[in-house]
């Protein structure tokens, strides 16, 4: 089985682009403390919003798909899930409160992990929920000509109990001891996360949870203000590449993980960069129009209602409506569609 050693990561030589992200990373980060002390009740808004994303977007990257106005009432704990998507939606959003809440007193070891995993399928009759892998299990892609091909495989089931305990070891000594970069660390255990696939199923989502969770743990919180999911979702091709990238020869201890770090700091930065730009439209108490005027300037190209609500938490639906409508009759912006299939762009 492959050795997991974090000694022979903390004395690589980093190239720039890299340790840049991590420079930018921390400048944000402390922007963003700032900006918590400034406005902490409107930012608040910002939480549901980001939930909402984040538990939509993990979900869906799977396949596991519901609508906009049922994922919302899940989220909101306000409906009990009719199917079994809908089950496994509500068991993201249970992990997630979790983390949010909790993630102080959640340690990164085998046994909360197992028991996050067992919660993330509390609604459902998953029979090894919180329990690792029974059947060796297969990273593969499908192509249109119908064929599938394995990209990867993962360690057997016989080996992955053991190699979940050397992660955790070995993530936990180099943080205690403060020997390794947290921003690097955290994407290496993932990566290695992901090589293993402890589980038979719900291993991607796991993945982005526990991302969540160890950023919580460092003093990075823009996951709960910024969904992270939301991001990775909408550019998949990219994760699934970096991560491709970084498997190569990862058994035989030989694999570059630089890739897949790279990947998720830069998606950890761009959710700074966004909180940024929320914050500069609670941060003033402006007319509803002004409001919405400047978060159409966010946007380029066609928008939809809902990509200008994330950006006006502080706004109701009616006042957030009643400004689009403004916006049209003045000819600032233009609508197209009908129904669900409205968006909006800017004329100037």
């Amino acid at each position: 089985m492959r050795t997991f050693n974090y000694s022979l990561i903390k004395d690589q030589k980093w190239d720039s682009e890299l340790l840049g992200l991590i420079a930018a990373i921390y400048k944000e980060a402390g922007r963003q403390e700032m900006y918590l002390k400034q406005r902490p009740e409107e930012l608040e808004k910002l939480v549901e919003i980001a939930k909402v994303q984040s538990t939509e977007a993990s979900n869906a990257i799977e396949g596991i798909r519901t609508t906009s106005t049922r994922i919302r009432q899940l989220v909101a704990e306000k409906t009990a899930p009719k199917n079994r998507s809908e089950q496994e939606i509500a068991g993201y959003r249970d992990v997630l409160n979790i983390i949010h809440e909790s993630f102080d007193a959640i340690p990164i070891t085998r046994n909360y992990i197992l028991q996050l995993h067992k919660i993330l399928y509390s609604h459902s009759t998953n029979s090894i929920a919180g329990q690792t892998k029974n059947v060796q299990n297969y990273i593969s892609a499908s192509y249109p000509d119908g064929h599938t091909e394995i990209l990867f495989t993962p360690l057997a089931p016989y080996e992955t109990p053991e190699a979940i305990d050397r992660i955790c070891e070995e993530y936990n000594r180099v943080i205690g001891n403060m020997e390794l970069e947290p921003l690097i660390a955290i994407p290496v255990f993932i990566h290695d996360f992901l090589c293993i696939h402890p589980f038979n199923d719900g291993n991607g989502r796991m993945s982005r949870l526990l991302t969540t969770l160890l950023l919580y743990r460092n003093g990075f919180y823009v996951g709960k203000y910024i969904s992270l999911e939301a991001k990775i979702a909408k550019n998949k091709d990219l994760y699934y590449d970096a991560l491709s990238a970084s498997q190569d020869g990862w058994h035989e201890g030989k694999d570059d993980p630089v890739p897949f770090i790279k990947y998720l700091l830069g998606t950890i930065l761009a959710a700074y960069r966004d909180f940024e730009d929320r914050f500069a439209l609670v941060e003033t108490k402006l007319p509803a129009i002004e409001t919405v005027r400047r978060a159409a300037e966010y946007k380029i190209g066609r928008f939809t209602k809902q990509d200008i609500r994330e950006l006006c938490p502080s706004l109701s639906l009616s006042s957030l409506e009643g400004a689009l409508r403004k916006l049209v009759a003045s000819g600032e912006i233009r609508r197209e569609g009908s129904g669900k299939n409205t968006c909006y762009f800017r004329t100037t």
